[in-house]
């Protein structure tokens, strides 16, 4: 019962994961453009780190200790946040561990959904702004977060693609659609944090589209209703 109630809980977020994603694209629309530039500098220094990863991934030179590093401290800094104790923390370069005393749904997927490294760099990047502002070399910044966003990604992506027993255990809809939204709210909250981008504008550009989503989802949803109403069989 609890997988099915999992399973009606992704499809309603599914609107919702939409309009987050059209606000991920906001987000660089939001940039401010320098000259006659034909994207945002900050877009270009965020796909510039995360290329620049690709290409090592391509490589096969990628820091796999780090990730796996990120990906335990992930479980364990979560489960503290849930009352668990962790212990046993284990980083190797065939995988890694870390043992809790419970566990739950968050716990377990945290890693898949919560950038580690890129959430240190956005933390730095606050600390920074509270001393200095506007953030300097903002450029400098958005390529260390792309950089390591693509470590996440990446690996992420290496993860679900594999039979994992973590998304097994919540149902692989609930737990990709979950993972998404997570994802996709993350970049947009690393952009804020490290570029000229508000929260307020985020904010108001999400509460409309999710609105527009929704209402789209409703119209449809009449839509079948009101031609599988007019059926000939149904009639009489």
């Amino acid at each position: 019962m609890a997988r099915f109630l999992r399973f009606l809980c992704a499809l309603a977020a599914l609107p919702f994961a939409w309009a987050l994603a059209l606000v991920f694209v906001d987000a660089f629309r939001l940039m401010p453009l320098s000259g006659d530039a034909l994207f945002p500098p900050g877009a270009l220094c965020l796909a510039g780190g995360f290329v620049l990863f690709l290409l090592l991934w391509i490589c096969r030179t990628v820091p796999l200790r780090l990730y796996v590093l990120g990906h335990e401290l992930t479980h364990a800094l979560c489960g503290l946040c849930f009352g668990a104790i962790p212990t046993n923390l284990k980083v190797g370069l065939k995988g890694g561990s870390v043992t809790l005393t419970k566990s739950n749904v968050w716990i377990t997927l945290s890693p898949y959904f919560f950038p580690f490294w890129t959430a240190v760099v956005g933390l730095v990047a606050l600390i920074v702004r509270c001393f200095v502002s506007p953030l300097p070399f903002t450029g400098a910044w958005l390529f260390v977060v792309g950089f390591t966003l693509g470590l996440h990604v990446c690996f992420t992506l290496r993860a679900i693609l594999q039979e994992q027993p973590d998304l097994q255990e919540y149902g692989y809809v609930f737990s990709y659609v979950l993972i998404g939204i997570f994802n996709v709210a993350g970049v947009i909250a690393w952009i804020v944090c490290t570029s000229e981008v508000t929260w307020g504008a985020v904010w108001g550009r999400l509460l409309v589209r999710s609105a527009r989503a929704y209402a789209a989802v409703g119209r449809g949803c009449l839509w079948i209703y009101e031609s599988v109403r007019t059926l000939p069989f149904l009639q009489g």
